[in-house]
């Protein structure tokens, strides 16, 4: 910094300014202390600022089942958020949310100086009582529920699981079948539960579930058995990519959606918009959820946050899977 500031003919302080992003340079010294910076090779040392101010510009994600779309989409939107903030990630996968495999992936992130941590795990197992989160760091959890006494973000997953049912009853169907996510996702539970209470208050009959894996394979397996149903009028699929195996098994069937069966999804994958027929669904703004959770932790690492829930809306967006019954 010293070689910066005699190369710019400005004062330590002033290139200590422009390092650090601040924004009381003027714009003519801004590019002078800059271009002194390129032609010494100066790099700002991350490790030195730790040092300096306690601050590593680091966050851990410790994060389950990668591979699902809504995994993958909020750990792609807390990447995003966190480097608009001025901060990388280290990413820490658990293959089961165990006291030992979570312990264990905080103190690698504590090797690793973080200074905070955001737990993407949406099984059970992270609720139980003996799962303990370590003590130390500011921390918070995305989709689990009313957990603990960390901050919590996620999806209104209920109202759009309401949403979507009430569309299909509001149409005139009699009933709305439901294929399900793995009974270990919260996601998958308060989905099921939404639907079922939607139809119970509404005094409609209650097929049992159909327990899916969140996987088009999966869909289109309980497609095949809910196509061979003439009373099968409406299906809610817990996820598009469930959907889109349902749209499958409908067709080889000769099943047509929306004329015999009407179809809606949840998430709003890029790719639903195209299926066919374009996929009715709940759209989740996994974008708002990275953003929201980065927000919240650094307000915790800055002692500025309060522990609390975060919910951030979902919206039914009707496309041509859903129609009125055929009165055939």
């Amino acid at each position: 910094m010293a070689d910066v500031a005699r190369e710019a003919g400005v004062s330590g302080q002033t290139v200590s300014r422009v390092a650090n992003g601040k924004a009381n340079v003027d714009a003519a010294t801004r590019e002078r202390v800059l271009a002194a910076m390129r032609r010494v090779g100066y790099r700002p040392n991350s490790a030195a600022r730790a040092l300096r101010n306690g601050r590593f510009r680091s966050i851990g994600v410790i994060i389950s089942a990668l591979s699902t779309f809504g995994n993958s989409r909020t750990l792609d939107a807390v990447a995003t958020a966190s480097a608009d903030e001025g901060f990388s990630i280290i990413l820490m996968p658990v293959t089961r949310p165990s006291q030992g495999e979570v312990s264990g992936a905080f103190s690698r992130l504590n090797e690793q100086a973080v200074d905070g941590v955001i737990i993407l795990i949406e099984q059970h197992e992270l609720d139980q009582s003996e799962i303990e989160l370590p003590h130390g760091l500011p921390v918070v959890v995305i989709d689990a529920g009313g957990r603990r006494d960390h901050p919590v973000v996620d999806f209104d997953q209920a109202s759009g699981a309401i949403a979507a049912t009430r569309h299909l009853l509001d149409l005139g169907h009699e009933t709305v079948w439901h294929v399900a996510g793995p009974p270990e996702s919260y996601a998958a539970e308060r989905r099921r539960k939404s639907w079922q209470q939607t139809l119970e208050e509404d005094g409609r009959e209650v097929p049992p579930p159909l327990i899916g894996d969140w996987s088009s394979r999966s869909g289109y397996e309980h497609g095949v058995q809910l196509a061979g149903g003439p009373e099968v009028t409406a299906v809610f699929a817990a996820n598009d990519q469930m959907a889109l195996g349902l749209l499958r098994a409908f067709h080889e069937k000769g099943r047509s959606v929306p004329r015999d069966v009407s179809v809606v999804g949840f998430d709003d994958m890029d790719e639903a918009a195209h299926f066919w027929p374009p996929l009715t669904t709940v759209r989740q703004s996994f974008d708002e959820v990275g953003k929201r959770a980065v927000a919240a932790l650094l307000a915790e690492i800055t002692e500025a946050g309060t522990a609390g829930a975060i919910s951030v809306p979902t919206e039914l967006v009707v496309r041509s899977s859903t129609a009125a019954p055929d009165p055939q």
